[in-house]
């Protein structure tokens, strides 16, 4: 296993992180519990989750994925061996503490808490604000429009401020933000600069080969101010396993079942730009979700790779990515699909 440094701080994580947002869901707790078995076996100390999870998120299964891991925590007694990562959710879902602003000293005090409870944990290492609550563009969006009039929404120091009290107490480690643009990084960076207060030490936003949109502006501040990349997604949502090539549809897959939630991967020149790394993987022997994935993680703004399975097999591939090589001709096939098919599925 290969690791990196999180941000600026004292702690080494693997460059693959165990994604777990199947699990209460597409998963079971035997199963999650053998996925998280496997991944500490091959080295990996990196789990990442969210209070949202199960995922398509609805109120039946919030906050399942983090028992799952509190009762493996409980049984295995492997809390220390795990450096772990949650989120709080932004203004959304209305069994969510009632839904509207989250970022507040009220609902991010009952949320810390509550992870803590389901987690079975008296601290959290790496704890992300899941989405920017004002409007602004993620999960795919194009074509910013700025409102004079916006709603009001919580204010960055405040929000900094509050994550502080339960640093200090030692609840949480370490701040991270996803789903975040270039413009929210850099203020949460400034104000904690200015103000002394914790500083974002990861970034965790969707990267893969239908969408490098992460390094137009992201990846200079990530590298520059020490805040790296958490990639989610890379593999396309199982898309750049190559699984739905030519109309295949698996029975039990995410798109199986849940096709109407994952849109995101089905643009136009998403399926001929899929071909053509297909191509690649097949001409230089490599499976095309390790190739994927091993161009994810040598990337220098990435600190580490999330990855998510539904079967121990493909849990197996995916971590095996670690041992691939690409070499410079690979890589240069690679951004030549870019050059002529940019970002697809931003």
């Amino acid at each position: 296993m290969n690791y990196k440094k999180l941000g600026n701080t004292d702690l080494d994580v693997s460059t693959i992180c165990l994604g777990t947002m199947t699990w209460g869901e597409q998963n079971s707790q035997e199963e999650g519990f053998e996925q998280m078995d496997y991944a500490l076996e091959q080295e990996i100390n990196f789990f990442d989750t969210a209070e949202l999870y199960a995922v398509p998120p609805k109120k039946e299964t919030y906050g399942k994925t983090e028992e799952i891991i509190g009762n493996w925590f409980h049984e295995r007694k492997s809390r220390e061996k795990v450096i772990l990562a949650t989120k709080i959710s932004g203004n959304g879902p209305s069994w969510i503490r009632n839904g509207g602003f989250q970022y507040n000293e009220k609902n991010i005090t009952e949320a810390i808490e509550k992870s803590l409870a389901r987690l079975k944990t008296d601290y959290i290492d790496l704890y992300q604000l899941h989405w920017p609550e004002r409007k602004a563009n993620y999960f795919g969006k194009l074509g910013y429009q700025h409102q004079n009039k916006e709603e009001e929404w919580n204010d960055f120091e405040k929000i900094l401020i509050v994550l502080n009290k339960f640093v200090t107490q030692g609840k949480i480690r370490h701040i991270g933000l996803s789903n975040e643009t270039a413009w929210g990084l850099t203020k949460f960076l400034e104000i904690s600069k200015i103000k002394n207060l914790p500083r974002i030490a990861s970034i965790q936003n969707p990267y893969n080969l239908l969408n490098r949109t992460h390094e137009v502006g992201l990846a200079e501040i990530s590298v520059r101010e020490k805040s790296g990349l958490l990639a989610y997604s890379p593999l396309a949502s199982g898309y750049l396993s190559g699984k739905y090539r030519n109309g295949q549809m698996p029975k039990n897959s995410r798109m199986d079942l849940f096709f109407e939630f994952w849109p995101r991967y089905r643009t136009p020149n998403a399926e001929k730009v899929i071909d053509e790394y297909f191509k690649i993987s097949e001409k230089y022997n490599l499976n095309l979700a390790q190739m994927s994935l091993k161009f994810c993680e040598i990337q220098p703004f990435i600190t580490s790779v999330i990855i998510g399975a539904t079967t121990m097999e493909q849990l197996k591939i995916n971590i095996e990515s670690v041992n691939v090589n690409l070499n410079d001709e690979i890589i240069k096939d690679i951004n030549n699909i870019q050059k002529i098919y940019p970002n697809p599925c931003p």
